[in-house]
């Protein structure tokens, strides 16, 4: 039977849900995603009012490069990702793999303290965490923002590995402690090699959440620490500023580049 003839026996009603249902879907794609395309193409326009355009132009993208504050906030904000993502990932791993290997009785009640990053509200972070600091008598630096970046990424870490573990045959460990590896070199050589895609998934998403956080970092920050949020958000609150276009038309091609690279990623895996 064709799919003519099948589309011929679907009621009238389903059909005007399914266009209903399609338009929808359009309606929702415009609506996030024109205001992204109206920004990147006014991050080359001439005119310093992002409301009248006058002509196509780089100047922008130049006058960027050669902003020292923001260049070194984006520098800041690599390094602090960089070595938050690769602590989050130590930690996220480690922690699903011993939860899930072995069992007791304040198992349950570690699971829901490493949740509680996941879903307390920013500011009440940012300010706990500053008490504590001030409390132990740490100066604000690199490594406090560092420390604040860690205790909310590597949850999520965490829960994209365990979801893998739930998956995983525990018969692949054992194979490999009965052909005579160790407790570690099973976990690194088998475990870790089923566990990649989990582990690059929750790697890129505490990657992203470290180079986007603002307001956690706003309380334990230094001078010195200022990320590319933070001065962002002072150049935003001064007025509109054409430089903030061309910026986040970089980030918009960058995102979808680590997007494109992690289906390609996915991909591999599943060959």
């Amino acid at each position: 039977m064709s799919s003519h003839s099948l589309r011929s026996r679907i009621p009238s009603g389903l059909k005007l849900l399914d266009w209903f249902l399609r338009g929808w879907t359009a309606l929702v794609f415009i609506f996030l995603y024109i205001p992204i395309a109206v920004l990147a193409i006014y991050s080359f326009n001439s005119s310093r009012l992002n409301i009248v355009w006058e002509d196509i132009t780089l100047h922008w993208y130049a006058r960027l490069w050669a902003d020292g504050p923001i260049i070194q906030a984006a520098k800041n904000s690599l390094l602090i990702a960089s070595v938050s993502t690769f602590i989050s990932v130590i930690f996220g791993t480690v922690g699903a793999w011993l939860l899930h290997r072995y069992r007791f009785s304040l198992a349950r009640s570690i699971q829901t303290l490493v949740a509680i990053p996941m879903v307390m509200p920013e500011i009440l972070m940012g300010i706990s965490l500053l008490i504590l600091f001030a409390t132990a008598g740490v100066s604000l630096s690199f490594t406090t923002v560092i420390i604040g970046h860690v205790t909310f990424c590597f949850p999520f870490v965490l829960v994209a590995v365990q979801a893998r573990l739930r998956g995983l045959d525990p018969a692949l460990e054992e194979a490999a402690l009965d052909l005579g590896a160790t407790p570690l070199q099973a976990f690194w050589y088998v475990i870790v090699p089923c566990l990649r895609p989990a582990i690059v998934a929750g790697a890129l998403m505490a990657f992203t959440l470290s180079m986007d956080e603002l307001i956690v970092t706003f309380f334990i920050r230094s001078a010195a620490a200022t990320t590319l949020p933070i001065q962002v958000f002072g150049l935003a609150r001064v007025g509109l500023n054409p430089m903030l276009n061309a910026l986040s038309a970089i980030f918009i091609v960058a995102t979808v580049a680590f997007v494109l690279f992690s289906d390609y990623l996915n991909k591999l895996s599943r060959r």
